[in-house]
């Protein structure tokens, strides 16, 4: 466990370095901030915390910036060290590779936990100064950021998937970059493309449904937008994940199982890899 941490302070120190953690700390601050000074909570009948609309205009837009930050950290880890030939020695040491690789993905979660928990914990610091709301409210920001550490170490994880695979570090940026597209955008445009173009309504609500559960980011958003009644009020989609068998734990479990897949599949990958 003391070999773990130590090569997880390192990724740390070099994300000090690198100025990830202060750049990824500003660009999530700057944004939380900007969306609860923009953002009004809407009059009417239901009524809900300028929090909570903070909640959907973050998730919305975390969807987006959280996985592009895990990538950058993450898609060189070790290719780059590969190409540097400091993975050579660092293998030297009475080190495995399991712990190489965990030890890694450690300091990453790490990098990612400081700047989403400083950068949107801060903002919400300021928050409560000029924000109102019940305790729902701060509940439904809380796990807004606890998911997008989730989501980013999903994003880690496929990283080092790419990482591993690939010989040269251009390669992995390339494919990291196509990862991205694929699992943010492309999937959601060619899934409801499908369902328009379905005239035959082959395409069931609970096929639909579980099309949009195999998707980090899907579970993501639905998670955020459908799990605090004020969120789900104010998003407009109350009652609709749980018509659809959509709980938060089966969310998260999904969340967590792209963690966990892509991150054996380094470790197996990297046992066989010659160096």
């Amino acid at each position: 466990m003391k070999l773990l941490w130590i090569l997880a302070l390192k990724e740390l120190r070099d994300g000090l370095r690198n100025r990830w953690i202060a750049a990824a700390i500003i660009l999530l601050g700057t944004l939380a901030l900007a969306l609860s000074l923009l953002g009004a909570a809407p009059t009417g009948s239901v009524r809900v915390s300028d929090l909570d609309i903070t909640v959907i205009s973050l998730a919305s837009l975390s969807v987006y910036l959280i996985p592009l930050i895990a990538l950058m950290l993450s898609f060189d880890a070790l290719v780059g060290e590969f190409e540097r030939g400091t993975m050579m020695l660092l293998l030297t040491y009475p080190v495995s590779r399991w712990q190489v690789i965990m030890g890694k993905f450690l300091g990453h979660v790490l990098i990612l936990f400081i700047a989403i928990f400083a950068g949107y914990g801060g903002a919400f610091l300021i928050m409560i100064i000029f924000a109102g709301g019940g305790t729902e409210g701060w509940q439904a920001y809380g796990m807004m950021m606890f998911s997008s550490l989730i989501l980013g170490a999903v994003f880690i994880a496929l990283g080092y998937l790419v990482s591993v695979l690939v010989k040269e570090r251009a390669t992995a940026a390339g494919t990291a970059i196509g990862l991205w597209l694929v699992f943010v955008v492309l999937y959601d445009l060619l899934l409801f493309g499908a369902l328009l173009l379905d005239k035959e309504q082959i395409i069931g609500q609970q096929l639909f449904s579980a099309l949009m559960l195999i998707s980090p980011t899907d579970s993501y958003r639905i998670f955020n937008l459908s799990m605090f009644e004020g969120v789900s009020q104010a998003a407009g989609i109350a009652g609709i994940a749980s018509e659809a068998g959509m709980s938060g734990t089966l969310l998260m479990s999904v969340m967590l199982l792209w963690v966990m897949v892509p991150l054996i599949a380094t470790l197996l990958f990297f046992q066989r890899r010659e160096l």
